[in-house]
């Protein structure tokens, strides 16, 4: 085996919190839109982006971006199921319809979306418990 460092792919320090939140935006919405294409619902594609967006804000983010990461990818995923379903999904936007189909949706998704987000909020507390421990160490 080499010992091959591989380092981040974008030069600087990452991605800022709006960039984390654009990035997982745009590959949840993508990919999404492509498996309501040919499916007219959620399943793996889906579900596999979003560990992608979840993973890879992680590794592409700043330092400080964690939270972000966490808390954009559900919030990401139910703008795109609102904006999807009704058009490419083949749903209505009658009310107890559309519902019943975002429900569908995102039980389709949902370990995809807990196991993601189970792990990326266990990298913000230790990311925050190494953070204030520093500070307590540091005196302030």
């Amino acid at each position: 085996m080499s010992n091959l460092q591989v380092g981040k792919p974008i030069k600087g320090p990452g991605l800022t919190k709006a960039g984390v939140a654009v990035l997982q935006f745009l590959v949840i919405f993508f990919c999404a839109a492509i498996e309501m294409i040919f499916r007219s619902s959620y399943g793996i594609i889906t579900g596999l982006a979003l560990w992608i967006a979840f993973f890879g804000g992680t590794f592409l983010g700043r330092n400080g971006t964690a939270y972000v990461n966490a808390v954009a990818a559900p919030i990401s995923l139910l703008i795109s199921s609102i904006i999807l379903m009704p058009t490419l999904g083949g749903g209505s936007l009658q009310p107890s319809k559309f519902l019943l189909d975002l429900v569908a949706g995102l039980a389709a998704v949902a370990f995809y979306l807990l196991s993601g987000a189970a792990i990326a909020w266990l990298i913000w507390f230790k990311k925050e418990r190494v953070k204030n421990k520093n500070l307590l160490a540091s005196g302030l």
